[in-house]
């Protein structure tokens, strides 16, 4: 095969194992924590170095996803989590392993850039906590996402530490306000993870990971996206009656149809493995959701 060709083809296995339609996860609450600090200017370079470094732990943590399920057997067989380019003999498992360890290692670098640069050697534990969380979501020997975990952490890590993060580095201190408007963004990605896994469940469960929506079982997991999303518009309508958004946020409500049906979808279909087929409706209500916000700090 023509060599050049070889090259394009290696291309597209590492974009298809970057997943790019879940970087929107990482931007929002990024450009939301930048927004909150504008007061003591907008710094785009030094924005640029957040990003940079926030996008390549994501990268990471995407890529160590596929090599750690690999090594455990998870994704094999009819599991259809991660990027399957490992299955599909796109990518070598050596590989994998060395881009997760030099984007760890450049990010860690920009990290430290920041910290040195800024004198905020004070938010090492929020990004030590990051790093850390990345990792061992499915890296023995904690695999905290075997144990129903994975929503909490990446709730966490997507929005407090991100959000919380950002204006600290943009804006050189901690802010109260920048927390709680972090709360309904961390669900909302959390919210991506619970319904990722739902086409999962059974091999999981064959796998012995024990996710959320595992633990619940089908009718509770059912419910749970009920859950997830009611705490998502009644956090956001709490923000806007506490005056920390203006009411324009409250055009995420325009999002309940999407809502209705994807829950439909849920409740009609007796082979939940079709349900990735129609992770389109929680990312579009991340995007709905993400940008109300954003309008309402503007």
């Amino acid at each position: 095969m023509d060599e050049r060709i070889l090259r394009k083809e290696e291309l597209k296995a590492w974009i298809q194992a970057s997943r790019p339609p879940f970087f929107v996860a990482t931007l929002i609450p990024l450009v939301i924590g930048w927004i909150l600090a504008r007061d003591g200017g907008w710094r785009p370079g030094r924005f640029l170095v957040v990003i940079l470094a926030a996008l390549m732990v994501h990268l990471a943590t995407n890529l160590a996803n596929d090599y750690f399920e690999h090594k455990e057997g998870t994704d094999e067989g009819d599991a259809i989590g991660g990027s399957r380019v490992i299955q599909e003999g796109k990518l070598s498992p050596g590989a994998i392993l060395r881009a997760i360890i030099i984007l760890y290692f450049l990010a860690f670098v920009a990290a430290f850039y920041l910290m040195a640069a800024l004198d905020l050697f004070v938010i090492f534990p929020l990004v030590l906590f990051a790093f850390l969380s990345s990792l061992f979501y499915v890296a023995p020997p904690v695999r905290y996402g075997y144990h129903g975990l994975g929503e909490l952490f990446v709730g966490i890590n997507m929005g407090p530490v991100m959000v919380v993060g950002t204006y600290w580095v943009m804006a050189g201190r901690p802010d109260g306000r920048a927390f709680w408007i972090s709360v309904p963004v961390g669900l909302m990605v959390a919210s991506i993870l619970y319904y990722q896994s739902l086409p999962d469940m059974k091999t999981d469960r064959e796998a012995g990971k024990r996710t959320l929506a595992v633990r619940l079982g089908k009718k509770g997991a059912y419910y749970g996206l009920f859950v997830f999303f009611a705490l998502i518009y009644g956090t956001i309508i709490a923000l806007v009656l506490s005056g920390l958004l203006s009411f324009v946020a409250v055009i995420s409500l325009f999002g309940i149809p999407i809502f209705r049906k994807m829950m439909a979808v849920a409740r009609k279909t007796d082979d939940w493995v079709l349900l990735d087929g129609y992770g389109k409706y929680v990312r579009s209500l991340y995007f709905i959701n993400g940008l109300s916000i954003i309008a309402g700090l503007l």
